[in-house]
């Protein structure tokens, strides 16, 4: 190698450790590695039927409470409203009762009276006992007939309430066939097409809130006893040179106990080590983050922001 050549190799490498210097924050070395995740949720059917409205698609962003698909509910509203149209029926049979109830009781009323009158021409001996004792009897049988539809009552009560509660259930079937988005975030897949049949629990579509990513990084033992919740931190990210981006981190969860360092994060001899999980609330409100990208963290020292 003559020493023009060993003068360009010298600039370059002095090239290199300046990039790195100045995207590292001037130490060279990051305090912590991992990839970016976020809060995935699965949005499911809770109701089966075919799907009359349902047009999201990958990378769609989704408003919190909006409804984005429509299940065919069209047997609900059947169900329903013969259901409705018994309940209606049902409830002609309360005053039905009451009615029934009141006839017996006025001739329970008429025939204690004829027996009051019986008696006393027993007594005076002007009309035979057998006569009495036929009216007495007509008293207990229609004593017999009162309580008979006083025991209905419960029945007819108890059925109304019956068809009530099934009501509601159907109500709530039909509310559940409209799809509302749980959360704010962007369609990271679909798993359904408008005019498919779907069921009770099948997925539909996952979603996650891309503007607040966590970066999960391991630190070992003597790293954890300096970090908490709540704490700041850098969190660096490669562009076209290494560690170009800088955000600002809060820690947000530690785990509660040690595991072996992930296979795709650190050399063979690190793989050995036991090291603490730990997640880094970053904000990312432009989208530069994304789901898997590799990131790393460097402590804040007293007295910076």
């Amino acid at each position: 190698m003559d020493m023009q050549q060993f003068r360009r190799g010298l600039l370059t490498a002095s090239v290199l450790a300046s990039l790195v210097l100045s995207g590292c924050g001037g130490n060279g070395k990051a305090d912590g590695y991992g990839n970016f995740e976020s809060t995935e949720i699965i949005v499911s059917s809770e109701a089966s039927g075919k799907l009359l409205r349902f047009s999201i698609e990958e990378g769609d962003r989704l408003e919190k409470g909006a409804i984005e698909a429509l299940v065919d509910t069209t047997q609900l509203h059947f169900t329903l409203q013969q259901l409705m149209a018994q309940q209606k029926g049902m409830a002609t049979k309360k005053p039905s009762l009451r009615a029934e109830s009141s006839i017996y009781r006025q001739q329970r009323a008429n025939l204690q009276q004829d027996v009051r009158r019986y008696r006393r021409l027993v007594d005076e001996g002007a009309a035979p006992a057998r006569q009495l004792e036929d009216l007495e009897n007509q008293v207990k049988v229609v004593d017999r007939q009162i309580a008979s539809v006083a025991t209905r009552n419960p029945e007819v009560d108890q059925e109304v309430s019956s068809m009530e509660a099934r009501i509601l259930q159907l109500r709530d079937q039909i509310a559940r066939s409209a799809v509302v988005n749980p959360t704010k975030g962007v369609v990271l897949a679909t798993y359904a097409e408008e005019g498919e049949l779907t069921s009770y629990g099948k997925p539909l579509y996952r979603i996650a809130d891309l503007e607040s990513m966590y970066l999960r990084v391991y630190l070992s033992g003597s790293q954890i006893a300096s970090v908490a919740l709540g704490d700041s931190v850098a969190v660096l990210v490669d562009g076209k040179k290494p560690a170009e981006h800088q955000f600002s981190g809060v820690v947000s969860w530690i785990s509660s106990k040690a595991e072996f360092t992930p296979k795709i994060i650190q050399t063979r001899e690190d793989r050995v080590t036991m090291v603490y999980a730990v997640k880094v609330l970053v904000k990312n409100p432009d989208g530069l983050l994304k789901i898997g990208m590799p990131g790393e963290i460097r402590f804040r020292k007293a007295g910076e922001g």
